[in-house]
């Protein structure tokens, strides 16, 4: 898939403000700029042509799912029906709570989603009751993720 945008240049004080935002959302814009050199106005212009280019968008709180019960991360390979229409299995997959990303794949699968469980015992009823009974899931196949190891976004 060709890329809509032309890749934005970013330079080394871009890259130390996203530095320290990217360790900590919450890093006070004039702390920034103090470590930085430059004064807050110019962090805040330099961080409203970044959103504009599309590179950061928001920021957020992560909540971890350990804390609310969720102990069993699964990866779930999913082959579709040859003449589904695959816009409405994604449809019926974002109703699915548990669902927390989706992506369309090369190779075997049509879509790989990752997911979240209680437990082996949930997990089963969601893949029984709530993926496999969508209308153009042929079949699924299912990694049980033991621990993550590296969780990062891309190095800047």
């Amino acid at each position: 898939m060709k890329s809509k945008n032309k890749p934005i240049i970013i330079d080394g004080i871009d890259k130390k403000i996203l530095r320290a935002l990217t360790t900590d959302a919450r890093t006070p814009i004039l702390e920034i700029a103090r470590h930085v050199g430059i004064s807050g106005a110019a962090i805040h212009q330099r961080l409203r042509k970044l959103e504009k280019s599309k590179l950061i968008s928001g920021s957020q709180f992560i909540i971890d799912p350990k804390v609310l019960g969720y102990s069993t991360m699964t990866f779930v390979g999913i082959y579709l029906e040859k003449a589904v229409n695959t816009e409405d299995v994604i449809r019926a997959l974002k109703k699915v709570p548990e669902v927390l990303e989706c992506h369309y794949t090369t190779g075997d699968w049509n879509i790989f989603i990752k997911m979240l469980a209680y437990n082996n015992s949930h997990l089963m009823l969601l893949l029984n009751n709530k993926i496999q009974t969508i209308v153009g899931v042929l079949r699924t196949e299912s990694i049980i993720s033991l621990d993550q190891q590296i969780n990062r976004q891309i190095k800047i």
